[in-house]
């Protein structure tokens, strides 16, 4: 006899929060990780993975709730995948983050660890980003409540209709989009730029990208709002209609005339990156000004720059009390981007080198230097064991402190090695994955203990947590 597929568990008690946004529940013994509940509730669970001692599942209907719930204050929570924990207060969502990093330093790092210090929250929990990007579609995504109320024709195709949408991609789904009308992750005029850029360019005919078809005008929207109060926008395009892109550009040049730099890209490859394209200056500067404590920082239309800017100075705050300056020490800054962290030592190092792999990044990291007159911050292009050889440590000198802080994927075994290899007094290490940090921190473990671990909330109602680690060299005195 075949399994059926997809069976629903009935009347789950969810009891316990695990990584990743899910929950726990446990059903003869099994443990089910539940999405779209939280501890407290009881619930039936459609499951997708149903292994022998494991399953997994999403809540499908809700027999109780947990007395912790809150109200979600999004009209979107539930469909859009941005804010999946709007149903928690937020205390709740910083201890369960504190927890999660915990069990993934014991159970994957498996080393001896100091008490966690308490977990850094966000003093901001709405409009906290600085920059959004929205995707055109031709296919907008359709609620159940919607749905119901459609008239369907009698005889023929029952197809859904295909209504252009401008927002978020619906998760799972690379075609269909949400119509948002109101985002709170960032402050106006965001909201008022994308509806009204919306409507204007429906009542224009002109069409919105059709990603099966690789087709259609209008693609992506970008929106940068920098706390210095500089705003820019790229509108991104799939075709090149010189008509259709001048009457777009001057729409938004003069409804909006607080945009400081309004550029466009035309984009026809079938992905939506934007790494090998080239912006279009249409109005205004060519980067933004962004102010991260006390420096300023040139953001371009491609400039990587963390989007929690007063939560970055959190993060970067605690980075640098962790690495114990007294204004002695050559600090190197590896995977330093555009030399946020590095610059933001700057100040109490008696020098910074920052390594980093991509060129554009560290030209732009070079730039911010001398936005800022510092003179003991220098930025270089390669990979960091290719760069960092014995001629380098002559010329530069050994670093004393090393800051990395490397993408989700964590550090690759080669920098582990080198960093292993450097000995320097004192590592500090700053993760947006708690899981691959502690991998590599038990790699680490061989020539340093950890001696200070403190978790920061970059993104509230999220699940991602940042997480830093501060490392000494064993028998160092």
């Amino acid at each position: 006899m075949r399994k059926k597929k997809n069976p629903v568990l009935e009347q789950l008690a969810v009891n316990a929060y695990a990584a990743g946004g899910k929950s726990i529940a446990k059903m003869e013994g099994k443990v089910v990780f539940v999405e779209g509940a939280v501890p407290g509730d009881v619930v039936d669970v459609r499951l997708s993975k149903n292994m022998k001692d494991w399953a997994e599942g999403k809540a499908i209907r809700f027999h109780a709730y947990s007395p912790e719930r809150v109200t979600p204050f999004c009209e979107h929570f539930g469909i859009c995948g941005g804010c999946k924990w709007q149903m928690l207060p937020y205390e709740k969502q910083l201890q369960y983050k504190q927890e999660e990093v915990e069990q993934q330093m014991k159970r994957i790092g498996k080393l001896n660890l100091p008490a966690l210090m308490p977990i850094a929250g966000s003093a901001e929990t709405t409009q906290y980003r600085n920059k959004l990007e929205f995707t055109f579609s031709s296919k907008k995504y359709f609620t159940e409540a919607e749905i119901a109320t459609m008239e369907m024709p009698e005889e023929g195709p029952r197809g859904l209709p295909s209504i252009p949408a401008l927002g978020f991609h619906v998760p799972g789904s690379f075609d269909k989009v949400i119509d948002i009308r109101q985002c709170h992750l960032q402050a106006e005029p965001s909201n008022a730029i994308r509806n009204q850029l919306r409507e204007y360019a429906l009542s224009q005919g002109y069409s919105f990208y059709d990603i099966r078809n690789h087709n259609g005008l209008l693609r992506n929207l970008m929106i940068r709002l920098c706390t210095t109060g500089d705003l820019m926008v790229n509108l991104v395009l799939g075709e090149e209609d010189k008509n259709a892109i001048n009457g777009l550009m001057e729409f938004l040049r003069t409804s909006f005339p607080q945009i400081s730099s309004l550029f466009y890209t035309v984009n026809r490859k079938f992905n939506d990156s934007l790494h090998d394209q080239s912006p279009v200056l249409y109005h205004g500067k060519a980067f933004a000004i962004e102010e991260l404590g006390g420096k300023r920082f040139k953001v371009g239309p491609k400039s990587f720059f963390q989007t929690n800017t007063k939560q970055a100075e959190v993060l970067y705050s605690i980075t640098k009390e962790f690495a114990l300056l007294t204004g002695n020490e050559v600090v190197y800054d590896l995977y330093c981007g555009t030399g946020s962290i590095g610059i933001f030592v700057s100040d109490k190092a008696k020098k910074v080198i920052g390594v980093e792999l991509i060129e554009e990044a560290i030209e732009d990291a070079k730039e911010n230097v001398a936005l800022n007159n510092i003179a003991n911050a220098h930025f270089f292009a390669g990979d960091v064991a290719a760069v960092c050889h014995e001629e380098f440590f002559i010329e530069h000198g050994k670093p004393d402190v090393i800051i990395t802080d490397p993408p989700r994927a964590g550090m690759h075994e080669k920098l582990v090695n080198q960093i292993l290899a450097m000995r320097a007094p004192v590592v500090v290490y700053v993760s947006c994955n708690p899981a691959t940090q502690a991998r590599d921190l038990q790699l680490l473990g061989e020539a340093y203990e950890v001696t200070a671990i403190r978790p920061v909330d970059m993104f509230p109602h999220t699940h991602h947590i940042e997480n830093v680690v501060q490392l000494k060299l064993k028998g160092n005195p």
